[in-house]
């Protein structure tokens, strides 16, 4: 039975791609085939062949299903800055509806395991009153959700929380990217973490010296996920 599920972080620049990455490396791992989607990215490379994200990249290169970089990531921008901000400076359209169809097309190949990975963190803008999360909502997936651990995530997390539920849509898991291992009470404040977030820790992923997929994926734990 496949499943899927739309993945974001308590801010940016948690670590969303690295625990994507690493779980989509763990399901291959498992046996899984596997399939990915970044709808809209901003920060990216001019190349030959048109604008690279690096998240994306990442993305790609772990699906083991045939997907071309436009089927993953459908909606490029060159200057890191808000998606919102960044369409609005290239005189794109950037809606629910642009992304939708893309998504729903990764979905359809029918992987074992499918990653829909967001920008930033739950409430991101696109245009008018849409922010990625009625994607989401759309695209009606279980959520996972990555918290960046430091100092203020828990309030953080527990506010994403709330704001997934109010949407409708259920918390699968989420997993604690300690990216400050220097945070003080690091250990109660996982517990508090674990305690309050009505899902299961997929896993915990410390500073590790190479941050590859194969890396993380040794942190995390799928079968905790329904």
């Amino acid at each position: 039975m496949s499943q899927a599920y739309f993945i974001t972080g308590t801010d940016t620049d948690v670590g969303k791609t690295t625990v994507a990455a690493g779980l989509l490396h763990a399901a291959r791992q498992a046996g899984m085939s596997t399939a990915a989607g970044k709808p809209v990215a901003s920060g990216c490379d001019v190349t030959p062949k048109g604008l690279r994200n690096a998240d994306a990249l990442a993305l790609l290169a772990e699906c083991s299903v045939p997907l071309t970089y436009a089927q993953v990531n459908p909606v490029a921008f060159e200057p890191a800055i808000a998606p919102h901000l960044a369409a609005r400076e290239a005189g794109v359209a950037l809606t629910v509806q642009s992304l939708l169809s893309p998504m729903r097309e990764v979905l359809a190949l029918g992987a074992d395991f499918t990653l829909i990975e967001g920008a930033g963190g739950w409430r991101v803008p696109l245009s008018g009153q849409d922010n990625l999360s009625d994607l989401a909502i759309a695209l009606d997936l279980p959520v996972i959700l990555v918290v960046g651990v430091r100092l203020g995530c828990i309030s953080h997390a527990l506010l994403t929380a709330e704001a997934i539920a109010r949407d409708g849509l259920p918390l699968a898991g989420w997993v604690a990217n300690i990216i400050d291992p220097a945070t003080s009470r690091l250990e109660e404040n996982l517990a508090t973490l674990a305690e309050r977030l009505p899902a299961p820790c997929l896993g915990r992923v410390a500073r590790i010296q190479s941050v590859t997929a194969e890396a993380v994926a040794g942190h995390l734990q799928l079968d905790l996920l329904d």
